[in-house]
Formats: C-alpha cells, structure tokens, sequence
C-alpha cells in the first residue's frame, strides 16, 4: 500500500509486489557520483511473534522464522547486518516462558550467517515488564550507532504502558541529534509508528509527534517500523515512513473492521501470503535509502 507517499523525494522504492524475488540490492549504479565503497545494505525483519500458535492464521508458525534465517542466508550478498524491529516473541504472562520463548528465538536467529543483529523490543516482548526480560536477552532498549556514514536511532515506544517515548528517551534523542549535521542521513528504527496511523488500534505513539518534531531540522531522515504486519508507508512533510511485513501473520488494513482482530486468515491456495522481510539498501550520501520488499514464498 501507498499513503501519499512523494516519489520524487529522497526515497525510492524497488520491488514491490508478489512476484520479486529481490531486487538487485545496492543498485547504485545509475549514480557514479557515490562511491561503492560507502553504499551497503541491511535486512530488516519484523513481528516474528516466536511462541503464536494459531492454526487459522499460521499452521506454519514453528517453520516460518526458521525460513526466513533460510531466506536471509540464501542471499547472494550478504547484508551487512540484520536489525528486527520488535515483537520477537509473542506475549505472555509466564515470565519464565517468556524468558524461555526468549532464547529458542535467540537459538533460531543464531543460524543466521551474518553476526551483526540490531534488537528492538516489540509490545509482546516487553510490555508487561517493562523490557526487563528483553535487556536480559538482547540489550539496551533505546541506542545509536553508525555505519558506512549512515545514523542509525533505535527508539523503544514499547515499554512504557502508555505506548510513550517518554521524557526522558526524548531527551536522550534531542541530545544525539544536536551531535549531528543537517545534512546527515539518518535511519529511525522504532516497533509502533511515531505519527497516529490508527490510534483506536494502538497503531500510534502518544508523543510519537515529539519525536517528529526533534528529526524535523534534519534533511535526509527515513523511519522504518512493524507492528501492523503490512506494508506501509507515509511522509510526514520529508520525512518517510515505512511498515514492512511480519513474519507470522498479516493484520487487515487500517480501520478496514470493526476491531484490529482477527488477524488475516490463513490461505491455503497461497501459503506465507502476506509474509515477508525487506532489504534496505543506504548511501551515505543522499539519496539515502532504497527499499526491496522480499515475500517469503519466494525467497
């Protein structure tokens, strides 16, 4: 789905629809000014629900993780690293199972061949203690790091029960972001969208417009997200924003019923419908980030 997304900003999208397999990744070629050596790309997964036992809507629960680290390893080149942007695993009150749920993910993504993975929390994995269970397991809730050139802000808009960045985060984020140039490029991760995409299905971020707010000044800034199990994608003013697909089961549009749930039922003319990961290639140097939708049914 397109929601008045601007193609002729510093975006573009590559690949979309059932039938790719991938695109060609860096596809940088049609401009010589950037160096090679500076472009790369990352993997973002998504909502991988580990634990979700739902025949109606997933009777592949246990396999589908398990083909996707297949899929990622398949690549023909390598990424230079995997970030899944929450939801690990699916909720629970048990925090003994979840820990458990926890660590059969860890052991499941320890498979994949490419080391370097980037952690976010989804609602699942840590609203009901806080993160205390995910930072045993995965790390920091909210960081930064670079690569290639490119800015890299990990927001957690998970742990607090009021699905809130909160004061302090935000505080954190004004202060990352006075340590850099207009002009950089810079790669929001985050679980929940930052703008009001759907509020009455907890598809929002209360002070997400806050956030906004801090990137705005920024020239070169993409969002990439899950939680609603779909594709997506917005512009706020020039700033995009984009949804990928999860990796257990898709959700109905927004507001397309009464009640976020039920999920999408299960096809079985078209098994892993709806599922799938994304790659992101990104320059340093703008335009920044190009994005290759990967269904899993044929990767």
């Amino acid at each position: 789905m397109l929601d008045d997304l601007d193609r002729r900003g510093f975006l573009k999208l590559a690949g979309l629809g059932a039938g790719v397999t991938f695109a060609s990744g860096l596809g940088f070629k049609a401009d010589p000014a950037l160096a090679a050596d500076s472009d790369f790309y990352f993997v973002q997964l998504t909502d991988t629900h580990w634990g979700f036992s739902g025949p109606k809507v997933n009777p592949e629960a246990l396999n589908t993780l398990p083909k996707a680290v297949a899929a990622v390893n398949a690549l023909a080149t390598p990424p230079d690293f995997i970030v899944f942007t929450g939801d690990l695993t699916h909720t629970t009150d048990d925090p003994l199972e979840r820990r458990k749920r926890m660590a059969q993910f860890k052991a499941i993504v320890g498979e994949l061949k490419v080391k370097t993975i980037r952690y976010l929390a989804g609602e699942h994995d840590a609203s009901l203690d806080k993160g205390e269970a995910f930072r045993e397991f995965f790390g920091e809730m909210h960081y930064a790091f670079d690569h290639k050139g490119v800015h890299f802000i990990a927001l957690d808009n998970v742990s607090d029960p009021g699905a809130k960045l909160g004061e302090a985060q935000l505080d954190w984020l004004k202060a990352d972001l006075a340590k850099q140039k207009p002009e950089q490029s810079i790669v929001v991760l985050t679980h929940r969208p930052l703008f009001d995409l759907y509020p009455d299905w907890d598809w929002a971020t209360q002070d997400g417009a806050k956030a906004i707010d801090l990137l705005m000044p920024y020239k070169n800034v993409a969002v990439l997200y899950g939680h609603i199990h779909q594709e997506h994608h917005k512009m706020t003013q020039h700033i995009a924003h984009h949804a990928a697909t999860s990796l257990i089961f898709p959700q109905p549009a927004p507001g397309s019923q009464p009640k976020r749930t039920p999920p999408v039922e299960w096809d079985p003319a078209h098994p892993f419908r709806g599922l799938g990961f994304r790659e992101i290639a990104a320059k340093a140097k703008v335009p920044a980030v190009t994005l290759a939708e990967v269904p899993l049914v044929k990767a």
